[in-house]
């Protein structure tokens, strides 16, 4: 890969394929952290003695914190070189594990889960970025697909596990499942993956991190709150307001200042503008499956975690599924083709949950969410992939931050929008705990949100990121026209 000056890019020094199938053993704890946490909610929910819907906050609180520390990892990466602060962000997640595993309530839950947040900030960014630093423009769709591949055993393992460990041992296994990973995981680090040396990136911009941290920490307790009488009146709508206000003021300071938080001018490159805004409007449909697909099917049908973690595997397995196929298919139909028509059948994906009664049988559930989640994998390795492909090598740390940022996001926005949609539904009709019709409104909305990410993917050229797709549909249809 080349900077904007167009120097030649550094020399590799291990196998790009061996750093990314290492690097996405970070990924494959936090997916299955994520999954078997879900899987777990309504056992963890009965033993607090909160309905479930509201134990969603577990699951907030971590992304919120992820999203809030993430602006910074580019930064402590560049700062401190990106090998170390990898390592220790493994064992930030590890060690907050423990503590998930020992909290005797929410206050407890929550605090954890930020601090658990703090190490997948620097997890996740980083690793992408260990592995951008060592491949080429020609070398990206192939080295993605090695770091996800891995990465998607976490989703795929992580319901069955959740639900066959919160059975036999309690839901408190499902955290500590993270410690031996952990360990392995930094043992392959610390052997395989080359140093790279710190840099002097300058001061952080300490006032555009405080103000996006606290725009972000604010508008997500307001809306994780609002309507719910978990708080005193006036403070969730409080909440909403001044996250709105710092969210302002935040977008102001980084557009004037010369080293932001988080680098706007990077939405000027038309790629990363559409990978990164119009895909987390498809991220925050598609983030609400997770969290309503168990829950439906424990709340709402009455299987056991076990049950209920075999059954909502599916999608991820259908998603492991398409990895292969992701990159012929880019080269034969181009990123923008490809985004429109899986955002169109994800969508469909999602919003066919919304017809599962108790009546139907697991297996039709389980083949169902298994197609879906091949049209999401295709469009989530489409996005992350077309979101680096203009991106000049001098301004990767600053990128993975901001794409960072959004990817994190999104999904908490996505659980919010089921647990809002629960509680709506379940109010309109006069009941306080979520039926199966409750769940019914929340696919569908959910579903909808998907497909509004199309007409933003319709703005994109016929040739969007073909040097690293290799397809020419752009370059076909100017010969044709001359």
């Amino acid at each position: 890969m080349t900077d904007a000056a167009g120097s030649s890019p550094a020399p590799l020094k291990a196998d790009p394929r061996m750093v990314a199938a290492i690097v996405a053993s970070a990924l494959f704890m936090q997916n299955l952290d994520s999954a078997a946490v879900t899987t777990a909610l309504p056992a963890m929910a009965l033993d607090m003695g909160v309905e479930p819907a509201r134990l969603g906050v577990a699951i907030t609180s971590y992304l919120v914190a992820l999203t809030v520390f993430i602006p910074l990892s580019g930064w402590v990466a560049d700062r401190f070189g990106a090998k170390r602060v990898f390592m220790a962000a493994i064992a930030i997640f590890t060690l907050a594990s423990v503590l998930c595993g020992r909290a005797n309530g929410v206050p407890e839950m929550i605090g954890a889960r930020i601090f658990q947040g703090l190490g997948g900030a620097m997890m996740v960014p980083v690793a992408r970025l260990l592995l951008l630093r060592q491949i080429r423009k020609e070398e990206m769709l192939s080295a993605m697909a090695w770091l996800t591949m891995p990465a998607m055993i976490g989703p795929i393992s992580g319901p069955p596990l959740g639900g066959f460990l919160t059975d036999a041992f309690g839901w408190r296994s499902v955290f500590l499942i993270n410690v031996p990973i952990g360990i392995i995981g930094l043992a392959l680090v610390a052997w395989k993956i080359p140093d790279v040396p710190p840099g002097d990136p300058g001061p952080p911009d300490r006032i555009g991190l405080v103000l996006i941290g606290l725009a972000l920490a604010l508008f997500m307790f307001g809306l994780e709150t609002i309507g719910r009488g978990v708080m005193p009146p006036g403070l969730p709508e409080a909440g909403l307001v001044l996250g709105l206000m710092f969210g302002w003021a935040a977008i102001r300071h980084c557009r004037q200042t010369p080293r932001p938080a988080l680098d706007l001018s990077l939405l000027q490159i038309r790629t990363f503008n559409q990978g990164t805004l119009a895909g987390s409007l498809f991220r925050i449909g598609a983030g609400a499956t997770p969290f309503l697909v168990p829950m439906l099917l424990q709340v709402g049908f009455g299987k056991s975690a076990s049950e209920a973690g075999l059954v909502s595997f599916a999608t991820a397995l259908g998603a492991l599924a398409m990895k292969p196929l992701a990159r012929p298919i880019l080269r034969r139909f181009g990123f923008r083709n490809v985004l429109i028509g899986t955002a169109l059948l994800a969508a469909a994906g999602v919003a066919v949950a919304a017809a599962f009664t108790p009546a139907w049988p697991l297996w039709i559930i389980f083949v169902l969410l298994a197609f879906g989640g091949l049209f999401r994998s295709l469009q989530f390795t489409a996005l992350n992939t077309l979101s680096f492909a203009d991106v000049p090598t001098s301004r990767l740390s600053a990128a993975t931050s901001f794409s960072g940022t959004a990817q994190q996001l999104a999904p908490a926005l996505g659980v919010v929008l089921a647990t809002t949609s629960l509680e709506i539904s379940a109010t309109l009709a006069g009941h306080h705990t979520a039926t199966v019709h409750d769940f019914s409104v929340a696919f569908l909305v959910a579903g909808a949100v998907v497909a509004a990410s199309c007409p933003f993917f319709l703005r994109l050229a016929p040739d969007a990121g073909e040097e690293v797709s290799g397809h020419h549909a752009g370059a076909a249809k100017r010969a044709a026209a001359e």
